[in-house]
């Protein structure tokens, strides 16, 4: 491919990528006013909670947890590679397909609160039905159809999924992962039908699925709509299931399409605003994820409390040993900085005061990241009983702690519904969108010199008062004065949030047109404002439930400050290095990777290959 044609097909994704984005804010932002240098503490604080629960809910709960723990056996799961049909039928049953949706649709209508407790519970019980029922409820046919379908389209499927009928999402194919600019499967209108046609790759719970949220683009607008198809219509096909690394109960599928006819009135939506539906849907079904990362978490907690207090090395628990004892404490802090901050959302999303697309994308990227690191360390305190199966630490008659399954189902979680570096992209997006407004005719390749010219006074007039106050700050200061001894937290994040900003600024100036391609300066930023984010987050819960006089309070109060030492350290590190750093040798070292300079360093692997390849490539050169 020519240089020209790169820069046709990156020019091309990105204004696909761009039109896609929600551009206004009609609501405040709490991360977004942080990347302005604004914090706005008064938007998270105090932290909401809910101390009673609706009766219909507390009845779902229990039924579910008596359920989880006499009927389904997550070792039987892993092993034989499916849901049991008991299993299914038993959620159906409960409703549990139906949470999110509408009691007038057959569902039971929970908010985003009641749902997020479910899937904690769910979190710290089983990978391969966290997977399940998020897909489902999450990005499946439940929640882009209640948003943006028809009261039609509502009453046609919505009970349906409701009643226990299976929904998957179809947006990636075998070529085209986050790169929907080049997306294949077309949908062409022909009469009362849209006729799709493609291939879909990794379509999770797809190959139980009987209704699918499919993505199609249109050949000649370039266009991507958003239509329901049913895995049953002519031409719909499941072409093979597929096999991962852990969550081996997975339902996931290749599905292709040959001329399938869709009626019109199963297009979701407006024609052409496909993306935009699923980013939407995404603002909440992100938040399924990192839910049941805190269920992990907090399995994970128990985990180290209990093998660290019972196993005894050279005369003492293992526990009371400084490098153990530094790995629990970790655990107990990140963990309850990872509920802070995505039960903050929760509400957040409940309440909609806010807009919540960069809170939700925080709490995906920070969760999954903090989940795995703690899953990591809960096997590095159980040593070889976290590395040992389930079924053989009960063999053996010891007590079957299943973090060897945990770790294989929980690692995708930075993959799923947008990787780490994805939601690093999006965020970084918003993180530059106020300096794009005012000064993005300056760095702007296709601008003229005349029309940047013309763009100076507006640009100046705005930086002469802005940059200024992002350095000054001593007005601010008093109103942290009634928060005792978490005062010195906020004023940290104060600071830092200010900086941000600056820092935001100055990579502008010095990169200008390469900005979008710095992109570790970017996640950088983005990793300073998630953690401050979370630092906020737990401050505020920590704070409330001092003041609320909980029984917690105490303990809460001592994991906030442990966690919030921690996380200032992480974000000076991370601001020295944003101008103090290996990037450049590192991206010039990978180029000589990929251009072959380093191929001696593979040597080996010319006769001897695991993945099999050598000796066929040996068999077809002979023939």
């Amino acid at each position: 491919m020519s240089q020209q044609q790169v820069q046709v097909s990156e020019e091309k994704a990105r204004a696909v990528a761009e039109e896609s984005r929600q551009k206004e804010w009609k609501n405040p932002s709490f991360m977004k006013e942080l990347f302005l240098g604004n914090f706005r503490f008064d938007l998270i604080s105090p932290y909401p909670s809910r101390d009673e629960w609706r009766p219909e809910f507390e009845s779902f709960y229990s039924a579910l947890t008596d359920f989880l723990r006499d009927e389904v056996d997550p070792v039987e799961i892993d092993v034989s590679e499916d849901y049991p049909d008991h299993v299914i039928d038993g959620l159906a049953r409960l409703g549990a397909f139906g949470m999110k949706i509408p009691t007038e649709y057959g569902g039971l209508g929970f908010d985003q609160v009641e749902y997020a407790q479910v899937m904690e519970l769910i979190g710290s019980f089983d990978g391969n039905l966290t997977a399940l029922l998020s897909a489902h409820q999450s990005i499946g046919v439940p929640q882009p159809v209640n948003l943006f379908g028809t009261e039609e389209l509502k009453r046609k499927y919505l009970p349906r999924c409701a009643a226990g009928e299976i929904s998957a999402f179809a947006l990636t194919e075998p070529e085209v992962g986050s790169d929907p600019a080049r997306l294949s499967t077309s949908c062409v209108l022909d009469g009362d039908f849209y006729v799709l046609n493609g291939t879909k790759l990794w379509c999770t719970n797809g190959t139980k699925a009987k209704l699918l949220v499919v993505m199609a683009m249109d050949p000649e607008t370039e266009k991507i709509s958003s239509f329901v198809v049913e895995t049953d219509w002519e031409g719909v096909e499941v072409e093979r299931r597929c096999h991962f690394m852990g969550l081996n109960a997975l339902a996931n599928g290749i599905i292709t399409f040959d001329n399938v006819k869709v009626p019109k009135e199963n297009l979701i939506g407006k024609e052409g605003r496909g993306l935009k539906i699923a980013l939407t849907t995404l603002n909440d079904g992100r938040l399924s994820i990192p839910n049941s990362s805190v269920g992990a978490a907090k399995y994970c907690l128990k985990a180290v409390r209990e093998f660290g207090s019972s196993r005894i090395q050279w005369g003492v628990p293992i526990g009371k040993h400084e490098a153990i004892a530094q790995k629990i404490s970790d655990i107990a802090a990140y963990g309850f900085a990872m509920e802070a901050i995505v039960k903050l959302a929760s509400h957040m999303s409940n309440d909609k005061r806010l807009d919540l697309r960069l809170e939700s994308a925080a709490c995906k990227e920070w969760n999954t990241w903090r989940g795995w690191q703690i899953i990591d360390e809960t096997m590095q305190v159980r040593g070889g009983r976290g590395y040992e199966t389930e079924s053989s630490l009960r063999d053996r008659g010891e007590d079957p702690v299943g973090i060897e399954r945990m770790m294989r189902d929980f690692r995708i979680n930075r993959i799923f519904e947008g990787s780490s570096e994805i939601m690093h992209l999006i965020m970084a997006r918003e993180a530059v969108d106020k300096h794009l407004q005012v000064a993005g005719t300056l760095i702007d390749r296709r601008a003229g010199t005349g029309a940047k010219l013309l763009a100076l006074p507006k640009i100046g007039l705005f930086y002469a008062w802005w940059y200024p106050t992002r350095w000054l700050a001593w007005s601010r200061w008093p109103r942290y004065a009634g928060y005792g001894k978490y005062g010195k937290h906020l004023r940290f994040i104060d600071r830092a949030a200010r900086k941000l900003a600056r820092e935001s600024f100055h990579g502008m100036l010095v990169y200008r047109e390469k900005m979008e391609r710095r992109q570790m300066f970017l996640f950088r930023l983005v990793d300073v404002v998630n953690e401050l984010f979370a630092m906020a987050a737990s401050v505020s819960r920590a704070h409330s439930e001092e003041q609320a006089g909980t029984a917690d309070a105490a303990h809460s109060a001592a994991l906030c400050d442990l966690f919030c030492r921690m996380s200032r350290r992480r974000v000076k590190q991370l601001f020295r290095e944003l101008w103090h750093n290996e990037d450049d040798l590192k991206y010039r070292t990978a180029q000589d990777v990929m251009g072959g300079r380093h191929i001696g360093r593979e040597k080996l692997l010319d006769d001897l290959d695991p993945s099999g390849r050598a000796p066929r490539r040996a068999a077809a050169a002979a023939s």
